[in-house]
């Protein structure tokens, strides 16, 4: 996680009056602190780009893609260990098989089967035998579903030696583990959607959520590991409340409390302009189309392509993370992650930017949810 510190530049301020308005953002991979904003968006850098054509082509698809999403989920769990991995595919839903009889079962679910070789108890073993071949910062592990392989990603900052040794590894398990090359350095990624402020650094809200009559900004756990209070600007004169809960290493979440009751906190995302409205939360699904929003880097939309991914990080290793080819740029971390009105993820890190492209993981939101007992609405 290479943290950059916020600098008082000229940074767009919400007012301080009754009416105070925060609302959950999105945010990009690679997530460190941007400093500038402009007028009208809170915390975000003038160069946020904003994609409504994309975002509405989201929005089109992403109902029937949710749905989809939780029939992989259901056909996942009721084949169990028969099953390996599910995706989205031009409008089916495909889930992996090794047998016929569970094929039979996929059919009668109305959802497409596909005989591969590797069974996920034979892609779970290779993924845990690569996960400590390849524990070295700068690098990820996953599954490909579509490939029906394990995928390792090993980032220039990766020494020679090192990615010698991960590629000797690989080599052992034959063409069940794939290792690939990833420009860049794979880093945690501080701010998002609209900025939020602790310390000296800045990051970005990811969700509104709440408890009853109590509210919560969800976001990365590596951000609310570094401050106790968080605050709307830079110069922290007006304050959003105290953390409340955090998880880095391991998960990549925290949440902080609303204490301000000048502080409104509606129930969606900044586009960058306007806000998309979050109804609920879901999980992703590989080939699911999604968007995110950042304060550096603003709208950026793409495509999911791994699930339960383990990422190395300098700072430590997070596991379960959605893998994407969205891009994002430092100042982004704790952004959301979403697919039209729902709430999928939360900015952790990546690699690449949003010139050439990149690869950017993303926390699952509804685990923070559950643990803390808290909805998006």
């Amino acid at each position: 996680m290479r943290i950059t510190r916020s600098t008082p530049r000229k940074i767009a301020l919400l007012s301080a009056a009754a009416s105070l308005t925060f609302a959950g953002a999105v945010a990009a991979p690679t997530a460190q602190a941007s400093q500038a904003a402009p007028t009208g968006a809170v915390g975000s850098s003038p160069s946020a780009h904003s994609d409504p054509a994309a975002v509405a082509a989201v929005n089109a698809v992403a109902p029937r893609q949710v749905a989809q999403t939780k029939v992989a989920d259901v056909l996942r769990a009721r084949l169990g260990s028969r099953a390996a991995g599910a995706y989205l595919d031009s409008g089916a839903v495909v889930v992996n098989v090794t047998d016929a009889a569970s094929a039979a079962v996929v059919r009668t679910a109305g959802a497409t089967p596909r005989l591969v070789a590797r069974s996920q108890a034979r892609l779970d073993s290779a993924q845990r035998s690569m996960e400590a071949a390849a524990g070295v910062a700068g690098t990820s592990v996953g599954q490909d579903v579509r490939a029906n392989q394990v995928v390792v990603s090993v980032s220039d900052g990766v020494s020679t030696v090192a990615a010698a040794g991960i590629r000797a590894a690989a080599a052992k398990l034959g063409s069940a583990v794939r290792v690939e090359t990833v420009s860049g350095s794979l880093r945690t990624l501080l701010s998002g959607g609209q900025a939020i402020y602790g310390s000296s650094y800045r990051c970005s809200a990811g969700f509104n959520a709440r408890s009853g009559s109590t509210y919560y900004v969800v976001t990365a756990g590596h951000c609310t590991n570094l401050a106790s209070s968080w605050y709307t600007n830079s110069n922290h004169t007006t304050l959003i409340g105290a953390r409340a809960g955090t998880s880095f290493p391991g998960n990549d979440y925290g949440i902080i409390r609303y204490d301000n009751a000048n502080l409104s906190h509606p129930g969606n995302v900044y586009v960058y302009p306007g806000t998309q409205d979050i109804t609920g939360s879901g999980n992703a699904a590989v080939g699911e189309s999604v968007c995110r929003s950042g304060s550096t880097t603003g709208v950026h939309c793409g495509t999911v392509q791994a699930l339960n991914a383990t990422v190395h990080y300098r700072e430590g290793t997070v596991y379960g993370l959605i893998k994407t080819n969205v891009c994002a740029e430092p100042g982004d971390s704790g952004g959301s992650l979403f697919a039209g009105s729902t709430a999928i993820g939360l900015t952790s890190g990546g690699s690449g930017n949003c010139s050439s492209g990149g690869t950017t993981y993303f926390q699952p939101v509804t685990e923070p949810l559950s643990v803390y007992r808290i909805a998006v609405y």
